[in-house]
């Protein structure tokens, strides 16, 4: 890329490491919390009876044991559960990927010592008020009980009062590719009402004991986890989605010129990086979001996004070396099926980082090009430890907010 020669006299900020404070509360055992919360709607489960276990957020941490938990206080109380991978068009679609992100998981049948039936087969079970089709997983309707496990947190398309969390496993990933195609057709905006809607129908139709929710904290540690009667869901997810928004990390500041992002991945968000956190989607700020950034450059892609870059179109520069980590064919599909082709689009190429950074700088509007606002992070999981430029110390003043790591 070919700088103006006046951008090359652009004095680059020096960079300081800080800590920003969040809660680090968290369980200290998952595996008993599990199975304390579980137990006594299992007890009430009658013995001999089939339990489909939904299952499938990426993600989530310790989801391994959180399954493979239920199963077993579920097998305890007489039940037969089996697993079925919940997760939409995930996995390419099919029975096979489906079953291979599971086992990146952990979750195999061998290791969770019950049967998983990944067929894609779906029947429409309902509509919902607008009329739209509900698919729902064939062998979850076989299943005398559904049991959704889901992790509860702000969705990174749409705002609404219920966003990810059991009536997203329930509706979308439940419906399988079918249902999720389906459900997408009418837009992210629209997911806001038509999930719940859906969910709606579900929960109508089939027998659940019992939906798991997870939140988790600042740091990616499970903050909480509970079993939700399946006839509160739709009741109690809005409370829990509440918890999980205060629980989220944050860039602790109102306005940055350029933030500069180590790396992007389907590991990281669904979205590549976590809209919540960069106040922006593949359309552009989001109006009234914090914090205003004015530029973003994205340096690498994570090797957990398998090329899958979708992500970079919410940035305005990326390096070359992550550009060549990309497979268009899996990112442009990725972009099509979730209709967001603009979460694809590969912005403009920069060899170094510092040459991405003062283009960065030279094409932030109203920005002071030899005192910008600099802040760069590893990822939008990771906040607590980032850099800020020194012309940004001052706004760290606060003790209980920040801390300058020496």
């Amino acid at each position: 890329m070919r700088l103006p020669e006046a951008v090359r006299t652009i004095k680059l900020p020096e960079m300081v490491k800080i800590q920003q404070i969040f809660p680090d509360v968290h369980l200290d055992d998952v595996e008993v919390s599990v199975r304390k919360t579980a137990l006594p709607f299992a007890a009430n489960m009658k013995s001999g009876c089939t339990a489909a276990v939904l299952t499938g957020s990426r993600g989530i941490r310790d989801i391994d044991i959180i399954v493979k938990t239920v199963v077993d206080t579920l097998s305890t109380s007489g039940v037969r559960p089996f697993i079925v991978p919940a997760m939409g068009s995930h996995g390419g679609g099919t029975s096979e990927g489906q079953e291979e992100v599971l086992r990146s998981y952990g979750i195999t049948e061998e290791t969770m010592g019950v049967p998983i039936n990944s067929s894609m087969e779906t029947e429409i079970i309902g509509a919902t008020p607008d009329g739209i089709e509900v698919h729902f997983s064939k062998p979850a309707l076989e299943a005398d009980y559904v049991i959704p496990i889901g992790r509860v947190k702000p969705h990174t398309d749409f705002n609404g009062p219920i966003e990810s969390g059991l009536c997203k496993m329930l509706a979308i990933g439940g419906g399988k590719h079918n249902g999720c195609s389906r459900l997408h057709r009418e837009g992210f905006p629209a997911l806001a009402h038509i999930i719940p809607d859906a969910a709606g129908v579900i929960i109508n139709r089939v027998e659940i004991p019992f939906g798991l929710a997870i939140v988790e904290n600042a740091f990616d540690k499970t903050h909480t986890v509970e079993a939700v009667p399946g006839k509160d869901i739709l009741k109690r997810e809005p409370e829990l989605l509440t918890l999980a928004r205060s629980l989220m990390p944050r860039i602790k500041f109102d306005d940055v010129d350029v933030l500069i992002v180590e790396q992007i991945g389907k590991d990281i968000s669904g979205t590549g990086m976590d809209p919540n956190i960069i106040g922006r989607d593949s359309y552009g700020p989001i109006p009234g979001a914090v914090p205003r950034i004015k530029r973003i450059i994205i340096e690498d892609l994570t090797d957990g996004a398998h090329g899958n870059a979708i992500g970079f179109g919410m940035a305005d520069f990326i390096l070359r070396s992550a550009y060549e980590k990309v497979d268009l064919g899996i990112t442009y599909t990725n972009g099509m099926a979730s209709g967001n082709p603009e979460g694809a689009r590969i912005p403009v190429i920069a060899e170094t980082e510092e040459e991405a950074l003062r283009a960065a700088i030279q094409t932030a509007h109203q920005t002071d090009l030899n005192d910008p606002k600099v802040v760069k992070i590893k990822d939008t999981l990771h906040l607590s430890e980032i850099e800020v430029s020194a012309n940004m110390l001052g706004l760290c003043s606060d003790d209980k907010e920040f801390r300058i790591v020496l």
